[in-house]
Order: structure tokens, then sequence, then C-alpha cells
């Protein structure tokens, strides 16, 4: 039986961000939020919980924040939207501002990888059984960067400027596309192609396996 619950008092949620770079000119891009995965505070956003405050507030009516802090202005949200796996975000850091340009810094050390949503809540159901909560709408009115994730399950896959190193792109192939140090030796060296049998990176993950032939394809030719 789940219980309703409206209108709740401000809450922020942390999720660590899965950016698909942070670029030489401080934007980047990732998720905010993953639809249907329960996370450390026991709550489970829901596919359409952001529609209706998108649509009101839009990307530049939401504001980009360092830790949550009001006076920690340090971008702007070019682009806000649902997606079939969560909030997407494209953001811009203005690097003329100097907490900017810190935490470009951070978020290339990989010393920062976190995004966290501060909202309302409008509309959310309690399963008694379970104890999550489910968040049905939300009122988004910030995305922060922050140090400390919730959602421990989405993490940072790359953070560099332009085209990885053969470094980075083995670590990224050995730790977050689940091949041996030989495939990935091969994947550098030789492409994706060459692996003596097809297979599906990260356990079957067909989005990964698409983005990691792109990437070897880009990365040996």
């Amino acid at each position: 039986m789940r219980e309703p619950v409206e209108n709740a008092a401000g809450e922020r949620k942390a999720a660590r961000f899965e950016a698909k770079a942070v670029k030489a000119d401080g934007s980047f891009e990732g998720y905010a939020s993953l639809f249907g995965t329960e996370d450390l505070g026991r709550d489970v956003v829901m596919p359409g919980a952001f529609r209706k405050s998108l649509l009101k507030r839009g990307a530049r009516g939401v504001k980009l924040l360092y830790q949550h802090e009001p006076n920690e202005v340090i971008g702007t949200w070019e682009e806000i939207k649902e997606d079939a796996r969560g909030l997407f975000v494209r953001g811009q850091l203005l690097t003329d501002v100097r907490r900017a340009r810190e935490v470009l810094t951070l978020m290339r050390a990989g010393a920062v990888d976190g995004l966290s949503i501060g909202y309302h809540v409008v509309k959310a159901e309690t399963d008694r059984a379970s104890g999550a909560r489910r968040l049905i709408e939300v009122d988004l009115w910030e995305i922060s960067v922050v140090t400390f994730p919730m959602l421990p399950a989405a993490r940072v896959s790359a953070v560099k400027e332009g085209r990885p190193t053969t470094r980075e792109f083995e670590r990224w192939l050995t730790q977050d596309a689940g091949f041996s140090r030989m495939e990935a030796r091969t994947i550098i060296q030789r492409g994706f192609k060459a692996l003596p049998a097809p297979r599906e990176a990260g356990g079957g993950d067909q989005a990964l396996a698409r983005a990691l032939r792109a990437a070897a394809r880009l990365f040996t030719n």
C-alpha cells in the first residue's frame, strides 16, 4: 500500500553524475538524477517528476550553484531535460568567475564529481512494504556541483580536456567498461572490432557498448 505525500518542505538530493567530458571552456554534461534508482535516502525519482517544473522555468530558470550556496553561482544550465534514463543536464561553468575556475580544476582532478538537486516535493508516494518514497512530482529550482553523492551507482566516467590520453582511455575501459587489460590494449591499438569475440560492454549495456565503439573509433582514427 502506498501513502500519498504532498507539499513537503524543500529538499536536496545528490548523485554522482556521469559526465561525458568537462571541456577546456568549462562546458560539461551528464545526469543529475537517475529514474527508478533508490538512493541512500530511500527515495526513488519517477519518470516525469521534473516535467511541469521544467515547462515552467526552463533550463535558465534553474540555478547552477556550488555546494547549494546561493552566493556561489558558478555558471548556467544550457539544457535540462528528462529522457528515458533520468534528468540530463548540460552546463557551462563561467571561467571568468574565480570559484568556477576552482570547481573546474576539482572536477578534472576527480575531487568533486557530484550533482545535487534542490527542490520542493509536490507529490510523492511512500511504499509501506519497502519504506521507499517515490517522488512523482518535484519543483526543481537549483542544481549544484557538490562533493558528496547519495547515488553511488552513477559515477563520473571521464573528466578530461579534449581527447583522452592513452592512459585515461585504458583506465576507462578497464574500470568503467569492464574490459580486461589485454582487451583494453587491443582496443587502443587496433580498435573495438579487433577483439576475438564481439561482446557488449558493461554486462550487456547496449548504450555503453555504442558509446565505447564511438570512443574507440575516435581514439584509433
